[in-house]
């Protein structure tokens, strides 16, 4: 088997008395989308904080592509192949969406401007945006933002996606599209984790599932392993059965 693409080994984080996430290890092969599971207040974000360098680990390590990256700036991270939306959007609100997509994809990217403007529009119409690429992003329903933020991470072409609640508040006429999205993604060559709520997205768009609960792994299998694991149906449920 190949090297994976990224390596987690004994990651520990705490916040004052709160165990926020402790001794985490898994690995993620090229190719791959790993799904990222648990009850609110888990520690799912904090891992993919960890991951992208917005906060530092009290111990452990984070490997990409065999490069020891643990407690790297997230841009340093950023520019060599790890991208990452947040459950909360976060776009420059001043900012059309086109726009939104060019800064990103020129710093983020590289890109020269000229380049970033040709790359923004096919972005935008990936995530079906194209037709809001005049729209500042105040303007934007929260929904909406979700996708300019997709694109956002996509226009920095990363190798690995860190994907946090991308199909939160979709109806359910609105969950193909974005399943059809993580689809191209993959066929792009990108890896993924996916953290998400909604069931639907995670059984069909991931390949393995990690479950976390108060911060540690409880589960660790394929989307129907993990559906019928006892301790996953307590984590949910709060109660054994």
């Amino acid at each position: 088997m190949e090297a994976p693409i990224l390596s987690v080994v004994d990651m520990n984080k705490h916040f004052g008395g709160l165990v926020a996430v402790r001794d985490m290890s898994f690995n993620v092969q090229a190719g791959e989308a790993l799904g990222l599971m648990g009850p609110n207040g888990a520690g799912k974000s904090t891992l993919l904080n960890l991951i992208s360098g917005e906060y530092k680990p009290d111990s452990g390590t984070v490997k990409f592509k065999g490069r020891d990256i643990t407690g790297l700036a997230p841009h340093k991270i950023c520019h060599i192949g790890i991208a990452r939306t947040y459950q909360i959007p976060q776009p420059f609100v001043n900012q059309t969406a086109l726009q939104n997509i060019v800064v990103a994809a020129e710093y983020g990217r590289g890109l020269g401007k000229a380049a970033a403007e040709s790359e923004a529009p096919k972005l935008l119409d990936m995530v079906d945006l194209l037709e809001k690429k005049n729209v500042f992003a105040r303007d934007l329903a929260s929904i909406t933002l979700k996708r300019l933020e997709l694109a956002r991470a996509l226009a920095t072409s990363p190798t690995l996606l860190l994907l946090d609640e991308v199909a939160a508040g979709l109806t359910e006429e609105e969950i193909p599209r974005i399943l059809e999205t993580l689809q191209r993604i993959r066929e792009m060559g990108i890896t993924y984790i996916l953290v998400e709520h909604v069931m639907r997205v995670m059984m069909k768009a991931v390949d393995r599932i990690i479950v976390m609960d108060k911060g540690v792994k409880i589960a660790e299998g394929s989307p129907n392993e993990v559906m019928e694991d006892r301790k996953v149906i307590e984590a949910y449920l709060g109660e054994s059965v």
